[in-house]
């Protein structure tokens, strides 16, 4: 049962990873397009939305990690 919990929060992490990482990437597109002065207003606003996005989504690996390692000790 152990085994089990802990696969599934690391696939958990792995999925919030990717779509971190993801968000970072589209993120660093839309800040090159703001400092070149190609990005409207609404991509400003999509960009300040992913990064808030980003956030939640470090602080679930976060806790997916404590809660595997719970798991694990216990």
């Amino acid at each position: 049962m152990q085994v089990l919990l802990i696969l599934a929060v690391v696939a958990a992490a792995g999925l919030v990873l990717f779509a971190l990482a993801r968000g970072l990437f589209y993120f660093s597109q839309g800040h090159r397009a703001a400092m070149e002065g190609n990005a409207h207003e609404n991509q400003v606003m999509q960009n300040k939305m992913m990064m808030a996005r980003i956030k939640w989504q470090a602080i679930t690996i976060i806790l997916l990690v404590l809660i595997g390692l719970l798991a694990a000790g216990s």
